[in-house]
């Protein structure tokens, strides 16, 4: 009998081959994790213990604690009330053409600025009313997106999210006495968002050419349609819907675009507490000291104040480009990158603590206006809108675009100042 040749066995063979992978592919894996559970409990024990050792290990805890209450209690529940409202009135702007009419207002604006077709003021005007992923929705639409090349829709992202939650944000600064600072701001968000998409744009034709065509399904021109001619049931049904509603008298639109606003202002609020309670807090902890005895209590808006130390390191840079007087402010450009709800949380205890200035406030609205927590969105929406490999061109075409924002609106402010 001829010996075994285990090679010559093609079955067993491959069940070889197949389980060498695999345990091959589980020894990766297990390394892997085994590298990102020993970074993790280093940088999660190390955040942890470092605090504890100056403030104690029970203040620590109770300063963590309380923090997290106060902001929700006198943060969370204000920024809430602030996205209600706005909630209410944009939807009412809806309802009555106010958006259509200031969309037409900005539609000269669009192509010698953004070079983006008109309709893109529209996208501007729903993202400062509600959120980033306002847009989104928008360019979802076939008769949005029609109007649009790819490399203009894969910039719609940096373009709508320079303005996303800009009500919300300018009518909080406002509401704290500094409408001045906010609108100055507000000027320096609009140059911010120049720069970003059209650096979006730029970095996205020179790597990918081939956008520059028409959106896939549009290739030809738009066309003004009649309703006798929607092609599909769900249109015609949409239309149907909207006469219906403008059958209604004015009174019961009114109240009903109130309620719907502000129910979608309400599901916004919800939506900042893990940002404002999370973030805000951890922030607060590295930013703020000790009170005036020295003598760590426990209270809520103690910690140790590690950002300021870092930043004093280069207060210069902050200084010039930004007109900061104290480093801890620096805290609310980093927060924004994540969450502009959780950046606007750190404005009651920076005021409290005497470091707001109207300049200071000016930079914040561009800023977090201008970024509004794109680390966290521009991710999900290049991916919804099908081009995942954008991401960091948009990502640091945007981290520019905030830092103009920023430099301008405080310059801004020093020119109106002179004036």
């Amino acid at each position: 009998m001829a010996p075994f040749n285990f090679r010559n066995n093609n079955i067993l063979h491959q069940i070889y081959r197949v389980s060498r992978n695999n345990v091959m592919h589980y020894l990766v894996r297990a390394y892997r994790r085994t590298h990102e559970l020993v970074i993790f409990l280093i940088i999660f024990f190390g955040f942890f213990i470092g605090l504890s050792i100056p403030m104690g290990l029970p203040n620590m805890l109770n300063t963590f604690m309380n923090t997290a209450y106060h902001l929700l209690l006198e943060t969370v529940f204000y920024i809430m009330a602030i996205t209600v409202m706005t909630g209410a009135i944009s939807k009412l702007f809806v309802e009555f053409g106010v958006v259509v009419l200031l969309e037409r207002m900005l539609k000269p604006l669009m192509k010698p600025l953004y070079n983006l077709p008109g309709v893109a003021s529209l996208g501007a005007v729903m993202t400062f009313l509600s959120d980033n992923p306002a847009i989104i929705t928008l360019s979802k639409d076939k008769t949005f997106s029609r109007y649009f090349k790819q490399y203009q829709m894969a910039s719609l992202t940096n373009f709508g999210t320079s303005f996303g939650m800009g009500l919300v944000v300018v009518a909080f600064m406002t509401g704290r006495g500094y409408g001045n600072g906010a609108l100055v701001g507000l000027a320096g968000a609009f140059i911010g968002s120049i720069v970003t998409t059209r650096m979006m744009q730029y970095l996205t034709l020179k790597s990918f050419p081939e956008l520059d065509s028409p959106m896939p399904g549009n290739l030809t021109e738009p066309t003004t349609e009649k309703i006798e001619n929607i092609e599909n049931i769900e249109n015609a049904q949409a239309v149907s819907v909207v006469i219906e509603e403008e059958k209604k008298g004015p009174f019961l639109r009114t109240l009903n675009a109130m309620l719907d606003g502000g129910k979608s202002g309400v599901e916004i609020g919800l939506s900042i507490i893990p940002g404002v309670l999370i973030i805000s807090t951890i922030v607060m902890m590295t930013t703020f000291s000790a009170p005036a005895g020295g003598v760590y209590t426990g209270a809520a808006y103690e910690g140790v104040p590690v950002l300021p130390w870092l930043a004093a390191k280069i207060d210069f840079v902050f200084q010039w480009l930004f007109g900061f007087d104290h480093p801890e402010l620096i805290a609310f450009p980093i927060t924004a990158l994540g969450a502009v709800g959780a950046a606007i949380g750190l404005i009651p205890a920076f005021d409290a603590s005497g470091l707001i200035t109207a300049n200071a406030i000016a930079v914040f609205t561009a800023m977090g206006m201008c970024w509004s927590g794109f680390l966290s969105t521009h991710t999900g929406m290049l991916d919804s809108l099908g081009y995942r490999q954008l991401i960091s061109k948009a990502i640091a075409s945007h981290t520019i675009g905030g830092l103009i924002a920023g430099i301008s609106a405080h310059w801004l402010f020093v020119l109106v100042s002179l004036i």
